[in-house]
């Protein structure tokens, strides 16, 4: 089906995100008032909700019917409610699918949601949550094959294979510990700007590589944090747009694929490369084009491998363009300023709508310190899961402030 109507980002809101007592439901409920009044919405208004979250069957219980759950107290309810998994990339689906619903006429407008509660009262609980976003039948056979047993929980296994990645690169790229530490030290900084972020602190390379080791070469602050949080946005066609007489980001461009485990021989063959190039071609826009960035850095060494996966930089060229200062704050071509998951953190089925609300706000020219002068086209990535070298499921979005 052909796209009928262009879509708009309309209401965008967000809680801060951090290691919290508060209840999912609590946490989903503030972004999504949040959304609505910047829509000049009611609950009442909405005629259909996505709602993205990975890990609530197994963190708080709530396996089933989390959306509804989420969403009744604020008198949402009565109307198609869509629970959407996905791993990491839970929220962008969600925003996918709720993107496709007006495109294609079915709704002219739409909120969607993602929301997560990571933090236990045991720390494993929640580390064991995020490493199911595997084939946990293939890994158990693997393990009884190897005499090892399953991982205890004490670090997320995910920072396992950002750490196996990252040596790879390392051996191709000529990319060094350094080259990570300064992508931590600007997300910090960004971060630091940002109300919502759980960290932000001024940091030097060497305050990074001091952090304790997690796994070799990843220390502490290379990885993204445990975090609990919500965002949520509201989407509407050009007309309903109007008639609410707000202002929004165009979508341009909303691609959601799964992981190729097949094609080894070509890097950009993965998920992230395919899933911009098609992004790319849809909007009619490229890499030059853009003013802002948001990637999934849930390790650092992860940020700089996919700025050559979406072609922000050449292969092997990441290293070059981290020593450019071009990615910083100043520079002309801003990634994560939001903090990115390293300092904003990654409540893994919030982060993608996290995304696209700093994006929203970079182009509304409503980012406060960390604003990049003249925003027009921004871009966000999300990646969840693993399978065989790639991730599972991959989202990109390109947005424009026209």
């Amino acid at each position: 089906m052909g796209v009928v109507t262009d879509v708009h980002i309309v209401g965008a809101g967000m809680t801060r995100f951090a290691k919290t007592d508060r209840t999912l439901r609590d946490l989903a409920q503030e972004a999504v008032i949040q959304a609505l009044g910047d829509a000049g919405l009611q609950p009442a208004d909405v005629p259909a909700a996505y709602v993205g979250n990975a890990a609530a069957g197994l963190v708080t219980g709530q396996e089933m019917i989390r959306g509804q759950v989420m969403l009744r107290g604020i008198g949402i309810e009565g109307i198609p409610i869509f629970n959407i998994e996905n791993a990491c990339a839970s929220a962008s689906s969600a925003a996918h699918l709720g993107w496709q619903a007006v495109a294609n006429g079915v709704h002219d407008v739409v909120l969607c949601v993602g929301a997560e509660k990571l933090t236990h009262a045991d720390k494993a609980v929640g580390m064991k949550a995020i490493g199911t976003a595997v084939d946990v039948e293939m890994m158990a056979e693997l393990a009884a094959e190897m005499g090892t047993a399953e991982p205890a929980g004490e670090r997320s296994f995910f920072m396992d294979i950002y750490a196996d990645m990252a040596r790879d690169y390392m051996a191709t790229s000529g990319a060094t510990v350094e080259h990570f530490a300064s992508i931590v030290v600007k997300n910090q900084h960004n971060g630091a700007r940002n109300a919502r972020a759980q960290y932000g602190a001024e940091l030097s390379v060497a305050d990074v590589l001091a952090s304790r080791t997690v796994v070799e070469p990843l220390t502490l602050l290379m990885c993204s944090p445990i975090s609990d949080g919500a965002a949520a946005i509201v989407l509407a066609s050009t007309a309903a747009m109007e008639r609410l007489g707000r202002r929004g980001p165009r979508v341009r461009a909303s691609v959601v694929v799964s992981g190729n485990i097949h094609d080894k021989s070509d890097p950009l063959a993965g998920s992230a490369g395919r899933a911009a190039q098609m992004a790319y071609n849809i909007s009619g826009l490229g890499p030059d084009d853009l003013d802002c960035v948001e990637v999934h850095d849930a390790s650092a060494p992860a940020e700089m491998i996919v700025y050559e996966q979406i072609a922000l930089a050449p292969p092997g060229g990441a290293p070059d363009l981290v020593d450019s200062g071009r990615t910083l704050l100043d520079g002309d071509l801003p990634v994560n300023t939001s903090g990115g998951l390293l300092s904003k953190g990654h409540p893994i089925g919030a982060t993608g709508i996290a995304q696209l609300c700093e994006a929203t706000w970079q182009l509304r020219g409503e980012a406060g310190e960390r604003q990049v002068e003249g925003a027009r086209v921004a871009l966000t990535q999300n990646g969840g899961g693993w399978l065989e070298g790639d991730s599972a499921a991959m989202a990109v979005h390109i947005l424009s402030a026209d």
